[in-house]
């Protein structure tokens, strides 16, 4: 048997005709690469003391990752890797809402999984850095290669806003960035704008606490550290910080999304259809015009199609706003 004909046999077993389990998949791996490759850039500055790395080095790792991560899964998911982002997607009616847990569980799935790979890729490295003592403070201390923790200063409102700030500003940047009717970037370069836009956030907001920005991937590692052997300090560090990377991006996200429609999408031009149901409105049950019953959700806006899902380039608009077949921004 050739290989080709044993690679057709094997993808006939094992290919996922379901959608939904495509998209967890996609976003599992797509969030494991995202954090095998982040981590490993912080990984590789701690433990060389900076000869081999510095804090510009793993935030380029960072914003490169979260490129290569959108390749991996936008065409299957849309590239959420991230339960903030998939959270604004909810907003806008992009992704059913029982999607949400199900996405979130998948990506810090994927980010757990990505620790540990970091973990053993440098287990000697980090053993030999610490004299094989695993700290979360303290001049040898190596937690903060998995999860963010605050500076000696922040003190836990302040660390709040800047994670809500920070989200709020990644969110509203994604949302002008694949807004079709705003001045989007070609397509085919979106993965290439949103991964500069994280890297210029990390660059610029990352002095107070690392600049998370994502549940998954600060609470993910962090389960990690706590099990492989730096103990429940991972959790009491920074005055109880850990709840902080957690709550703070979705208040963010949400915040980006209000922002970004009130201050940009609502002042589009109308659509002709637009203009159509604004001469002729719904009443509440939509009955007006002989129509059945139906409710016009809020957010229920088509403007933000996934823009790397189609081969031919083209956006994947939604025909129907609330539609559960997919979860594409």
């Amino acid at each position: 048997m050739s290989y080709a004909r044993f690679l057709a046999r094997a993808r006939a077993l094992l290919r996922l005709r379901n959608l939904l389990l495509r998209q967890c998949l996609a976003e599992l791996l797509g969030v494991f690469v995202l954090i095998l490759i982040t981590l490993s850039g912080s990984a590789q500055s701690v433990t060389s003391q900076g000869a081999k790395g510095s804090y510009f080095s793993s935030a380029l790792a960072g914003g490169i990752a979260v490129m290569v991560a959108i390749h991996i899964s936008g065409g299957v998911s849309g590239g959420h890797l991230n339960p903030a982002f998939s959270l604004a997607m909810c907003l806008l009616n992009q992704c059913p809402w029982w999607k949400l847990p199900v996405f979130t569980l998948f990506q810090m799935m994927g980010a757990f999984l990505g620790a540990g790979a970091v973990y053993a890729l440098y287990y000697d490295a980090i053993h030999s850095y610490t004299n094989g003592s695993l700290a979360v403070t303290g001049p040898r201390e190596t937690a903060s290669i998995f999860a963010t923790y605050p500076a000696p200063y922040l003190s836990l409102r302040n660390g709040f806003l800047d994670q809500v700030l920070g989200t709020a500003v990644l969110v509203l940047s994604i949302l002008a960035i694949i807004d079709d009717r705003n001045k989007r970037v070609p397509r085919g370069l979106e993965p290439l704008a949103v991964g500069l836009l994280v890297l210029t956030l990390g660059l610029a907001m990352g002095v107070n606490c690392g600049c998370a920005i994502n549940p998954a991937r600060d609470l993910g590692p962090r389960l990690f550290t706590y099990v492989a052997g730096w103990g429940p300090e991972v959790f009491r560090a920074g005055n109880g910080w850990w709840w902080v990377p957690v709550v703070a991006p979705m208040v963010g996200a949400a915040t980006g999304v209000v922002v970004y429609q009130l201050g940009v999408e609502f002042h589009h031009p109308p659509t002709e259809e637009e203009e159509e149901v604004e001469e002729h409105p719904r009443t509440e049950k939509g009955q007006e015009r002989g129509e059945k019953d139906t409710e016009i959700p809020a957010f229920a806006l088509d403007t933000y199609a996934n823009p790397w899902t189609e081969a031919d380039g083209m956006p994947r608009k939604l025909a129907n706003p609330t539609s559960n077949q997919s979860c594409r921004i």
